[in-house]
């Protein structure tokens, strides 16, 4: 069966690359995300990728801590960079061309982010993994996913966790909670769901753009969400 989308963009959360660590990289996550992500390449499809930074550095944590939320957020970026940079390699490895791109520049480690470069890279069988953020502070990665995925009009947004899918309630909390198959926006955001901070998902609510929250960490599923199968929650207009 044939890839339903085109072009994606697949957002990961920093902490999915612990895998059952407390802290930094498990190489057995970032292998398995790699062999996913080469999977769908092969089906055709143009993948970009957003990975966040929680594993290493939470810049809203921060503040706590002492450090200024603007100085954290910062922090936050550079992991998103560490992990880009770990999951460029894996994916490399498999034998899939990548481009590292970051909101901020480190030339000697990556490319700056320039969208008609990133959009040429994708149209090439290049994955394209977008590093730091949007390279604001106060602005969280969910948003940087969105606001790229707009930019290299990927016709979806897949938010990839360890649950699969939307729940009335936190899942591993109730088991009676009930998933949503699909929902709209606007009962997404009646219902407090909180599929992803409220820039990001208007975002997405204003251009159009559907989200599809899945299980990443199930070997096959991402392919399964391409082709169209029923995984995970689709959110749309």
């Amino acid at each position: 069966m044939p890839s339903k989308y085109k072009r994606i963009l697949l957002k990961l959360s920093g902490e999915s690359l612990m895998g059952k660590q407390q802290f930094g990289i498990d190489p057995e996550m970032t292998k398995l995300y790699a062999q996913e992500i080469k999977s769908a390449v092969n089906a055709g499809v143009q993948v970009a990728i957003v990975i966040g930074g929680g594993n290493i550095f939470r810049g809203m944590d921060a503040e706590g801590s002492g450090i200024d939320r603007a100085q954290g957020d910062y922090m936050g970026m550079l992991a998103t960079l560490m992990n880009g940079i770990a999951l460029q390699s894996i994916i490399e490895h498999s034998g899939v061309p990548t481009r590292l791109q970051s909101a901020i520049k480190i030339e000697q480690v990556c490319e700056p982010y320039i969208r008609r470069r990133a959009i040429r890279h994708l149209e090439k069988g290049r994955v394209v993994i977008f590093g730091a953020g949007t390279g604001n502070p106060y602005f969280t990665t969910d948003t940087a996913a969105a606001l790229r995925a707009i930019e290299i009009e990927a016709e979806v947004l897949l938010k990839g966790t360890r649950v699969d899918g939307i729940y009335s309630e936190d899942p591993e909390k109730n088991k009676n909670a009930k998933k949503f198959e699909t929902i709209s926006f606007k009962e997404a955001y009646q219902k407090n769901l909180n599929v992803m901070d409220m820039t990001a998902f208007t975002l997405c609510q204003e251009n159009n753009l559907p989200i599809i929250v899945f299980n990443a960490n199930e070997p096959g599923n991402l392919l399964k969400v391409l082709k169209g199968n029923r995984i995970g929650t689709l959110v749309k207009n």
